[in-house]
C-alpha cells in the first residue's frame, strides 16, 4: 500500500523525506517534486529498480532514465570529460531546468537503459528534491507518468497514474509549470540543443554562444 506525506507540513515533510529514502534503499520506487513536474525514482545502482520504474510507466529500456543529483560536485563521480562549456552551463543554470546528457564514468555499474554510455543529469531546484537527493544520492528519476499521458503537475495525478507501483509520494503541491527542462548534449566539441523546454535556445546561447540545435 502506498503511503503518501504532505510536504507542506514540516512534521509530515520529515517523515517523508525519511521513509522515501529508505524505500529507495530497499530498491522501491517514490515519486517526489521538481520544479518543473513530478517524477518517479529509484536508486540509480539498482538495475532492478530502475527496471522496475521504466516498468511501472510503461517504457522501454530504448528510453533510458535520466539521473538527478542534489550537487553540482555529485558530477565528478558520475560522468567523464566534461568540457569547459559544460560546467559553465552547470554554473549559469543549476539548480534548475537544464539537462547535460554526458559521457559517465566507464567504471560505474548501473544500468538505466540504453544509454549508449551517456548519462542525462539534472539537479531540480526544488528543496524537497534536493534534500532527497543529498540524503540517497543520485536517483534515476523520470516524470511520474505513464507513457503517453501528460506529466504530472500535482501529486495527485501522479498517483492515479502509478497507484501502488510506487511505495512513497511526496506532495510538495502543485509544480511551477508543466514545461519540461532543456536537454543539452555536452558530449561532443560543441554543445548541441536536443530539446528546447523551460531555457531557450536564446538564453542558452548567453553562455554558450556556439550553441547548436539538433535538427
Amino acid at each position: 500500500m502506498a503511503r503518501r506525506y504532505d510536504c507542506g507540513d514540516p512534521t509530515d515533510r520529515k517523515t517523508g523525506l525519511r521513509e522515501a529514502a529508505s524505500a529507495v534503499r530497499r530498491g522501491e520506487l517514490v515519486v517526489l517534486p521538481t520544479d518543473t513536474v513530478y517524477g518517479i525514482g529509484a536508486d540509480a545502482f539498482n538495475a532492478e529498480a530502475v527496471g522496475d520504474l521504466l516498468e511501472a510507466k510503461g517504457r522501454g529500456r530504448n528510453m533510458p532514465s535520466p539521473v538527478l543529483v542534489g550537487s553540482p560536485n555529485t558530477l565528478h563521480g558520475l560522468v567523464t570529460d566534461l568540457s569547459e562549456q559544460a560546467w559553465e552551463l552547470v554554473d549559469a543554470f543549476w539548480p534548475g531546468a537544464l539537462t547535460l546528457v554526458a559521457r559517465h564514468q566507464p567504471s560505474l555499474t548501473w544500468d538505466l537503459g540504453e544509454t549508449r554510455g551517456t548519462v542525462a543529469v539534472r539537479m531540480p531546484l526544488h528543496p524537497v528534491a534536493i534534500e532527497l537527493l543529498n540524503d540517497f544520492g543520485p536517483m534515476a528519476v523520470s516524470s511520474a507518468n505513464l507513457t503517453g499521458h501528460p506529466s504530472p503537475q500535482d501529486c495527485d495525478a501522479a498517483q492515479e497514474m502509478l497507484g501502488d507501483s510506487v511505495s512513497v509520494y511526496l506532495d510538495g503541491g502543485p509544480t511551477p509549470a508543466a514545461v519540461p527542462s532543456s536537454i543539452v548534449d555536452v558530449t561532443g566539441k560543441v554543445p548541441v540543443l536536443l530539446r528546447a523546454g523551460a531555457l531557450s535556445a536564446e538564453q542558452l546561447r548567453e553562455v554558450v554562444p556556439d550553441l547548436e540545435v539538433a535538427n
